[in-house]
This record gives C-alpha cells, sequence and structure tokens, in this order.
C-alpha cells in the first residue's frame, strides 16, 4: 500500500501497479520531502517525475503545494495507475488551488526530446537495472531544461557507481538509506571569466 504522506491529500491510498515498478518506501518519501520543504522547495515549483511508476512523488509535490506535476511513464499499466492517481489529488485539492497534473506514457528519452518545458524540481527512480549509460542520457536531456535554482533528485542502487554527472549539472550531496542512494543534483554555477 502506497499513501500521500502530506499535504492536503495526507494519507490518501494511491494505487500502485501489480508488477513493473518498485515504488519509493513511505520512510523515503518522508526524508525527501521533509529536506524539501526545508529548502523551500515544493511550493509553486513545476514538477517533473520521471519514470513515475505510481506517480508517488509526483503526486506528493502536489499534494504539498506544487501548482504543476508532469508524471513521464512508459509502462500502459503504470501510466494508467498514475492517471487515476492524478484525479484523486486534484479532487482533494481546496478550492481554487487544483493543480494541474499531468500524464505522459511515453519513453523518458522521448518525452524529454520534444518538452522545451522549464522544470524547478525534478525526480528520477528509474527502474535499478537501467544502466548508467542511458540515464546520463536522460540527464544530458534534461539539463537545458531546468531552471537556474532546480533540484534533481536521482534515486539508484546504494550498490551501483555513482552516476556520471553530465557538463550542465553537478552533485550537490549524496545520502543513503539502505539499499538505496539519492543524489541531488543542480544546475552547475555558470563559470567566471578569467
Amino acid at each position: 500500500m502506497t499513501r500521500i504522506i502530506a499535504g492536503y491529500a495526507g494519507s490518501l491510498t494511491i494505487a500502485v501497479p501489480s508488477a513493473g515498478t518498485r515504488p519509493t518506501s513511505d520512510r523515503l518519501r518522508e526524508a525527501i520531502f521533509s529536506a524539501l520543504e526545508a529548502r523551500d522547495a515544493i511550493d509553486g515549483a513545476r514538477v517533473l517525475d520521471l519514470y513515475a511508476g505510481s506517480g508517488a512523488l509526483g503526486l506528493e509535490s502536489a499534494s504539498r503545494g506544487a501548482p504543476h506535476v508532469t508524471l513521464v511513464e512508459k509502462n500502459a499499466r503504470a501510466a494508467d495507475a498514475c492517471r487515476k492517481n492524478a484525479v484523486l489529488i486534484a479532487a482533494k485539492a481546496p478550492r481554487g488551488s487544483r493543480p494541474i497534473i499531468l500524464t505522459a506514457a511515453r519513453a523518458v528519452h522521448t518525452f524529454l526530446e520534444t518538452s522545451g518545458d522549464q522544470w524547478d524540481l525534478v525526480f528520477i527512480d528509474p527502474p535499478y537495472e537501467l544502466g548508467n549509460d542511458e540515464l546520463v542520457v536522460a540527464l544530458e536531456l534534461l539539463a537545458p531544461q531546468l531552471s537556474p535554482d532546480a533540484l534533481v533528485i536521482v534515486e539508484r542502487s546504494s550498490r551501483d557507481a555513482e552516476p556520471r554527472w553530465p557538463a550542465g549539472l553537478e552533485l550537490d550531496r549524496r545520502k543513503d538509506y539502505g539499499d538505496t542512494a539519492l543524489y541531488w543534483v543542480q544546475p552547475a554555477a555558470p563559470s567566471q571569466p578569467a
């Protein structure tokens, strides 16, 4: 069972596909969102949830004040769960502050090649079997679409090597939670002329 932890939809149970996804645990989501709220990174943010699965990370953001969330998931069952969960979350929103929650049933690379939007907060929680080379391609496509103060949170197995961060992105910090490593990544500061 997966639930929304806090915000206007707090404690609402959401659908999780029976196979093909690895939901982020409640404990880990609590840690992520506690840190994000400490940085004031959710309220007003345009949020992108790549490899969304059930959409729990993006939907948690909507429940906590993100006005625009896009869930990207190519698995048809998971994308259907995202759509249904988005309707449940939006229905709980206070009058006059209903978020826009979109589901893109497409591969991440295809979505990023055609998106053209700018994102403030991005969750990347791919299947652990996704190779680092494929992850780097997604990060390269994402980098020019980030706002200057954006945060990207990448979830990987703590046993895997740290991903290679492409030009335009830099690691802010890494934190391990058991078998999971969370990488907090941000746009690289522009280099100063000599």
